[in-house]
């Protein structure tokens, strides 16, 4: 599996940006097979769970530090899962790399991940 992440960049406090990750799976497989998640990484700091979707997008986890701000939802027919971010927060700032991994998707570990995509930088100016 190969993620590809976009949609970062820079953004005042307040405002929103989406972020997208499209997978490319096997032939023989299909997304729904992946519980899909985004997880972040600011400068100095260690990756952190953001959060996670089942595999049909019927169960969603967020990390509190987003809940009700963040939202994540995925579309298996375009094998692409979204992070819809809005009253970003400096403290948002960081690298945010989607991940996907058989199964469960209530896991927050970045080693409970098998498959990552490159990071996309989001930014939030005060």
């Amino acid at each position: 599996v190969q993620l590809q992440a976009s949609g970062g960049g820079l953004v005042q406090a307040g405002g929103s940006l989406r972020l997208s990750c499209v997978a490319s799976i096997p032939t023989i497989s299909t997304l729904s097979t992946y519980a899909l998640g985004w997880f972040r990484q600011a400068p100095g700091k260690e990756r952190e769970f953001v959060a996670a979707i089942s595999r049909y997008g019927v169960e969603t986890y967020y990390a509190d530090s987003v809940t009700g701000r963040f939202t994540i939802s995925r579309d298996n027919a375009k094998n692409t899962v979204y992070l819809r971010m809005n009253n970003l927060k400096p403290e948002d700032t960081a690298a945010y790399y989607c991940v996907a991994r058989p199964g469960m998707a209530t896991k927050t570990l970045p080693a409970d991940y098998d498959y990552w995509g490159q990071g996309t930088q989001v930014t939030v100016s005060s």
